[in-house]
């Protein structure tokens, strides 16, 4: 096997694990429930559903919590999304494995 077929192999068997590394960075980005608490609406969890948070950009008036609400969707999408990738990339990796070795 050459080097770089090595190095592909490296990097496959460490995507899944990258992809996980990534959505938990966007997860503790998503701080949904204390830009509520900073704004003085009360919530019961610290996972604030995105329907109530879609609800809040809707009716609220303040321009500031819209654009911070709006920067938690955001990243409460790229945390999902990155999850779905690895959840993705982990069958592949498996397959690969199984025929390399």
């Amino acid at each position: 096997m050459s080097e770089f077929e090595e190095y592909l192999l490296a990097v496959a068997i460490c995507s899944p694990l990258f992809f996980f590394i990534i959505a938990v960075a966007f997860r503790l980005l998503d701080n949904s429930a204390a830009i509520f608490l900073n704004h003085d609406i009360l919530v019961d969890t610290s996972y604030v559903s995105a329907d109530i948070i879609r609800e809040h950009i809707e009716s609220s008036e303040d321009a500031k919590l819209k654009s911070a609400l709006k920067r938690a969707l955001l990243f409460r999408k790229l945390h999902n999304f990155f999850m779905i990738l690895m959840i993705i990339s982990v069958p592949p990796v498996i397959i690969v494995c199984f025929f390399i070795f």
